[in-house]
C-alpha cells in the first residue's frame, strides 16, 4: 500500500458512469478526489494553464466571458493527436501533482481517486487498487451523443483516443458493471464498500 489510507483508482471510459459510481462512494462518507475537477480548476480565469493553453491554441478557446470553451478545445485537440499530447503535457503534470497533494490530506478509511486515465498514462503508482466502471462501447457513443451534443463520428474518435474497453478491464482490481438501472449500481457499491472497509481495517498500521 501507498500509505496508512486505502486508496481506490476509480476509472473507466469516457461516459462509462464514473461520476454516478463516484457520487455514491461520496454519499457513503468517503473522500473523493477526482482528477477531472482539479483539471477544470487548473484552467479557471487568472491560472498559469490556461494562459499556455492559450498561448498554444489561440483566442478562439476562450469564450466572450474568457472562460475556457471546453467544446471547441475539444474538437481541436481529439482531431489532432499531436494537439491533445501538447495539452496534455500542460495540464497532467500539475493535475497529478495536485491529486497526490489532496490525497495526502484527506482523512477516512480510504478514498476514491478518479482518474480517468488512470491505465494509459500509468498512474498506477498513485493508487493500492484499480476499480474499473465497464460499459459496452456501443453504450459509451449513445452516452457520448446525448451528454456532448456530437455526431457518432466525433463520438467514435473520442473512444480512440483512450485504451481499449479490454486493456482497462485486465488492468482492473474491481470492475462495476454498468448497465442497469440505479438501484443496480448502488448494490454494487455497496458491496465494495463493505469490501474495502473489511481491507481496510484488516491492514497493517502505516500501510507496512
Amino acid at each position: 500500500m501507498t500509505g496508512p489510507i486505502l486508496r481506490i483508482g476509480l476509472t473507466g471510459g469516457i461516459a462509462s458512469g464514473k461520476s454516478a459510481v463516484a457520487d455514491e462512494f461520496a454519499s457513503l462518507g468517503i473522500p473523493v478526489i477526482d482528477a477531472d475537477v482539479i483539471s477544470r480548476e487548473l484552467v479557471e480565469p487568472g491560472q498559469p494553464a490556461l494562459g499556455r493553453i492559450v498561448d498554444l491554441f489561440g483566442a478562439e478557446v476562450l469564450d466572450q466571458s474568457g472562460h475556457l470553451d471546453r467544446r471547441r478545445l475539444r474538437e481541436l485537440v481529439f482531431a489532432d493527436p499531436a494537439q491533445r499530447k501538447r495539452l496534455e503535457d500542460i495540464l497532467h503534470p500539475a493535475v497529478r501533482a495536485e491529486l497526490a497533494r489532496r490525497s495526502q490530506a484527506s482523512t477516512g478509511p480510504y478514498q476514491i481517486l478518479v482518474i480517468p486515465l488512470l491505465v494509459e498514462n500509468r498512474l498506477d503508482y498513485l493508487v493500492d487498487r484499480i476499480l474499473v466502471v465497464d460499459t459496452p462501447e456501443a453504450t459509451q457513443l449513445e452516452r457520448l451523443q446525448a451528454r456532448d451534443g456530437v455526431d457518432e463520428t466525433h463520438a467514435r474518435r473520442m473512444l480512440a483516443a483512450q485504451t481499449s474497453r479490454s486493456a482497462r478491464l485486465a488492468a482492473a482490481d474491481d470492475t462495476i458493471s454498468n448497465t442497469g438501472s440505479l438501484a443496480d449500481l448502488r448494490r454494487q457499491v455497496a458491496a465494495l464498500h463493505e469490501k474495502y472497509l473489511e481491507m481496510r481495517y484488516q491492514a497493517p498500521p502505516n500501510g507496512q
